[in-house]
C-alpha cells in the first residue's frame, strides 16, 4: 500500500456536494483507503482570473493502485462528476482532480508527473495539503510547510 495525495478543485454547480461525492467516490476505489480530507477552501481563479471562486481540498489515501491506475480512476471520477477536458485551460470547471504526490514514486510521462510539478506555486493546492501532511516532502520540491510560507495565499479563506 502507498500513500498518495489528491487535491479537489471546482467552481460549477454544487461544489460542496461534487466535493462530498468525489470524497467518497475517492473511498470506494478498489484497494484503497481514504486516510484524511482537509476542510475546504474558497479561493480565487488561478490561470485565468475571469471566472467563480474555487471550492478546494485535498484528500490522503492509502492505496495498492499504480500511479496510471488511480489517475484514471481520478478521470472517471471527474468524468461522473460532469468534468469536460475540451475548454479553457484553468477555466471553469464542474471537478478538478489532481493526483499531487505518491510515496516513494518520481514519474515524468506523457501522462503523468509525480510529484505535480506545480503544487509549491499553487496556494490552494498547499493550504489543505498541509492540513493533512505539513512534513511531507515533495521531491525536488520541498516540505509542504515551507512551500506554503513562501506562498501567496491572498483571498483563500476556510469555508464554513
Amino acid at each position: 500500500m502507498t500513500r498518495a495525495f489528491v487535491a479537489l478543485g471546482g467552481n460549477l454547480g454544487d461544489t460542496h456536494a461534487i466535493l462530498r461525492q468525489a470524497l467518497d467516490d475517492l473511498a470506494a476505489l478498489p484497494s484503497t483507503r481514504l486516510l484524511a480530507r482537509s476542510r475546504f477552501y474558497r479561493t480565487p481563479p488561478w490561470g485565468l482570473r475571469e471566472q467563480p471562486p474555487f471550492l478546494n481540498a485535498a484528500a490522503e489515501l492509502e492505496t495498492a493502485l499504480a500511479p496510471h491506475e488511480l489517475l484514471d480512476a481520478l478521470l472517471d471520477i471527474e468524468r461522473a462528476a460532469g468534468r469536460v477536458r475540451e475548454g479553457e485551460r484553468w477555466g471553469p470547471r464542474t471537478l478538478d482532480l489532481d493526483l499531487l504526490h505518491m510515496e516513494g514514486v518520481t514519474l515524468r510521462d506523457e501522462r503523468l508527473t509525480l510529484p505535480h510539478p506545480r503544487i509549491g506555486e499553487r496556494a490552494f493546492v498547499l493550504l489543505p495539503l498541509a492540513e493533512l501532511a505539513p512534513e511531507l516532502e515533495l521531491p525536488g520540491q520541498g516540505r509542504v510547510d515551507a512551500l506554503l510560507a513562501a506562498a501567496d495565499a491572498a483571498g483563500c479563506v476556510v469555508e464554513p
